[in-house]
């Protein structure tokens, strides 16, 4: 929603107006419409280049970033996630003053809440760092960014968990209860998808068996995917609120 208008010579601000629950579901939109679009070109025009492994053993998924790494794919996976990464930035620090709010200053909360910020921002950084270096390009850099992400991404999760219990303690409200119900199972799914995948790529990388690393590339959509919905509970927490652009009439800076 857009405000403004010229009063008696005056020009009121700018003020452009979006629901918070707006911005959250673009945010996790742009990734999931991405990675979705991704997989889907690889799997249909570039399957042979996306599905083939070192030991040549039959794959019938392309993984995420086999996915990423191929042309156009990559334009719009990057596309994408520039778009999505500022928007989580704004996220971790509404969240970050949100905890800081309910919580006493010498509270053990306190703590959690600057590491909770502290991985979001992490989360956040592995997940760019692997997106615009491609495992074909520099592989070493772009399996430390997926590693970084996926690590910052569990110890957020868990500390997000960890802080709406206490919020949940306190709270009357059904919506608090119902934002950790749900991140509480995101997270042990999460957890699940995350050890399936890391089994099924060990014993890819062992034993070169067949169908091992399709089980890989499955269950690492499902780690992503989970990411997503834990990232989308983010609606309960701030149903009410409106993210606000206001521009100064004095000298047009926003």
């Amino acid at each position: 929603m857009l405000q403004g208008s010229n009063v008696l010579g005056h020009e009121r601000p700018l003020v452009i107006r979006i629901s918070f629950t707006t911005c959250v579901l673009a945010t996790v939109c742009l990734p999931l419409l991405g990675l979705i679009s991704c997989v889907y070109i690889s799997s249909v025009f570039h399957f042979e280049d996306a599905t083939g492994t070192h030991c040549q053993v039959p794959n019938y998924l392309p993984s995420i970033s086999a996915s990423i790494s191929l042309s156009p794919e990559c334009h719009i996976w990057r596309f994408c996630i520039g778009l999505h990464s500022a928007p989580r930035f704004l996220v971790a620090f509404t969240y970050f003053k949100f905890y800081k709010a309910h919580f006493a200053s010498k509270s053990p909360e306190r703590s959690l809440n600057c590491l909770n910020l502290a991985f979001s921002i992490s989360e956040n950084l592995g997940l760019l760092l692997l997106t615009y270096v491609s495992s074909s390009e520099t592989y070493f850099v772009h399996k430390e960014g997926f590693v970084l992400f996926i690590i910052s991404s569990l110890v957020y999760m868990l500390i997000t968990c960890r802080l709406w219990k206490a919020i949940k303690k306190y709270s009357l409200s059904p919506e608090d209860a119902k934002s950790h119900h749900w991140k509480v199972r995101i997270l042990i799914l999460n957890m699940s998808f995350c050890i399936f995948a890391g089994f099924f790529y060990w014993k890819h990388n062992m034993y070169c068996e067949s169908g091992s690393y399709t089980l890989f590339a499955l269950f690492e959509y499902l780690v992503v995917f989970s990411n997503m919905a834990f990232h989308l509970t983010a609606v309960w927490d701030f149903k009410s609120r409106d993210v606000m652009v206001i521009s100064s009439s004095e000298d047009k800076d926003f």
